[in-house]
């Protein structure tokens, strides 16, 4: 029975991977560093910030240490805000997605490697965050994905604030009862690995990249609720 759709953020809701993408290498060029789209692609999309400047920094052999990496955090993180205030959109069919959960009384949350702020900010901007019951981002977990920690917590809190008449101590939500939705197989790891459904939207990658996911979807609008309940079933 399906309970409730835990959604990745970047690749799923909003479309801004490539602002990612642009913000490490601002951040890189004081390095003489460039990430090329198509290795940011093949390596990097799916970790947390702190992986993607820790695999940069192995690549490249900088030998940073782990409060130079938090630095470096904090710059791209500034960059981003500053890109997506302009340029960040939402992917069409997400907001009719949303409504329709809503209708039908399924509880929704984020689980994404991206760190709160950067989240927060593209929903407030979008008037969507009303939708979400929680929200597990970066500096939430020790392990980003392709490590379940991320769905397993957000499961947990889910279970803490969703009302006792539809999941109380007695009756908790079970990964089982989970749908995941992600554009990436790390995500499709992590998701798989805390025995939630899984379901691949082909945002970054094609269908044949994705192939472990229960379900795989061009975008969200070919989804109805009967598809979301049988993958539950």
């Amino acid at each position: 029975m399906l309970k409730t759709v835990i959604f990745d953020f970047d690749g799923v809701i909003t479309d801004s991977e490539i602002l990612h993408l642009r913000a490490f290498n601002r951040v890189l060029a004081q390095y003489d560093i460039e990430i090329k789209t198509k290795d940011y692609y093949k390596d990097y999309l799916g970790l947390t910030d702190v992986d993607c400047f820790q695999l940069v920094a192995h690549k490249g052999r900088l030998g940073l240490d782990g409060l130079e990496i938090e630095n470096l955090v904090k710059q791209k993180n500034q960059v981003f805000q500053e890109l997506a205030k302009t340029e960040g959109r939402i992917i069409e069919g997400v907001r009719d997605f949303l409504e329709m959960l809503e209708q039908n009384n399924v509880p929704t949350a984020i689980c994404s490697g991206a760190v709160l702020a950067e989240i927060a900010l593209i929903l407030e901007e979008a008037r969507l965050r009303s939708f979400f019951a929680v929200i597990v981002s970066a500096e939430q977990v020790k392990k980003g994905k392709p490590d379940p920690e991320g769905p397993l917590l957000t499961l947990q809190k889910l279970n803490r604030i969703v009302s006792p008449a539809e999941a109380g101590i007695q009756n908790p939500i079970l990964p089982n009862q989970c749908i995941v939705i992600e554009d990436s197989h790390w995500g499709l790891e992590a998701a798989k690995a805390a025995g939630m459904h899984t379901i691949a939207v082909t945002n970054s990658y094609d269908a044949d990249q994705l192939a472990m996911a229960e379900k795989i979807i061009e975008h969200l609008s070919e989804l109805s609720i009967d598809d979301l309940q049988k993958l539950c079933a």
